[in-house]
């Protein structure tokens, strides 16, 4: 790669950072799919590619016989890369625009029964501030139905719970309020007055303002979402439940049980933050796979 494009894949990072609210993940994945197709491109500025250039790409990855998903992933890096240089106005057509990729399967999310919730909230240890707070995490991520990245990026300015309210920035930094229950809330209160200050007995914690970041860690810094993944994971391993449970899972379980109980389509879209209904449709077939088990179970002529 040359110096200018190394130039644009730096902007591209930061354009996926601060203006597409992407996760950490998802940038480092998209930026390597990026440097290998401009490394494909052997000497060709990404400027100069038309249309017909990215679709022998695409038929020269296929030789590797990357998943499905893979080959969708780095279609959607080349798509967004394209669209950050027409914003930017380094070029005056974007070559991507028709660029399709294969359809990737669609499996019903994963989800967990309000038991087994319960059942994980009630093994986190709480007698230390840190478990403390990873039991106040794991209840917001189950009541308010928030992803990982909108819950570590929280700050006390989002707060409002006089009207059992947060306001949460999603994808594309989309602002939007999700709702807490009674029994979160005053996990969160708790937390809030006693534990938190105790989580980094080291340094002020204490002075907040609307900026300062509602969860930390030891050193009182933001907490990472790599933290908070590890705190699923001892917990789900130490209950051996037979399921792989990530913050995401109860993201899918709180949408699955207000389906279930009978609430709205566009009034779970909201609270997920979707951005088009088709996305929360997924769990209208979760709710009635659910009522086929129940009848197949129960009724005399089900199975």
């Amino acid at each position: 790669m040359d110096e200018k494009e190394k130039l644009y894949l730096e902007n591209f990072k930061t354009y996926l950072s601060v203006e597409k609210n992407f996760s950490s993940h998802t940038i480092t994945a998209y930026c390597s799919d990026i440097i290998s197709f401009l490394l494909w491109l052997n000497g060709l500025s990404c400027l100069d590619v038309e249309y017909n250039k990215l679709r022998e790409y695409l038929h020269f990855i296929q030789r590797f016989e990357y998943k499905k998903t893979t080959i969708a992933r780095k279609v959607a890096a080349i798509r967004t890369f394209y669209k950050y240089l027409l914003r930017d106005r380094y070029i005056e057509n974007n070559p991507s625009i028709s660029l399709s990729a294969p359809k990737r399967p669609k499996p019903l999310p994963k989800f967990l029964t309000p038991y087994e919730v319960e059942k994980i909230l009630n093994n986190v240890k709480i007698d230390t501030p840190a478990g403390f707070r990873n039991r106040v995490i794991i209840e917001l991520l189950w009541a308010t139905g928030m992803r990982i990245s909108e819950l570590s990026n929280l700050n006390f300015g989002d707060l409002n719970l006089e009207e059992n309210e947060i306001r949460v920035f999603g994808k594309g930094a989309k602002e939007r309020i999700v709702l807490v229950s009674d029994r979160a809330k005053n996990y969160l209160t708790q937390y809030i007055k006693t534990a938190r200050n105790l989580i980094a007995p080291d340094y002020n914690t204490a002075e907040t303002d609307e900026n300062s970041p509602l969860f930390i860690n030891k050193t009182g810094f933001r907490l990472q979402n790599k933290t908070i993944r590890t705190v699923i994971n001892e917990v789900v391993q130490k209950i051996e439940l037979p399921k792989k449970v990530t913050p995401h899972v109860f993201r899918h379980s709180f949408a699955t049980k207000l389906i279930e109980n009978g609430a709205d389509l566009r009034v779970v879209q909201e609270l997920l933050g979707h951005a088009g209904i088709s996305n929360t449709q997924i769990y209208t077939h979760i709710s009635m796979k659910h009522l086929r088990e129940v009848y197949d179970s129960a009724h005399p002529h089900g199975k």
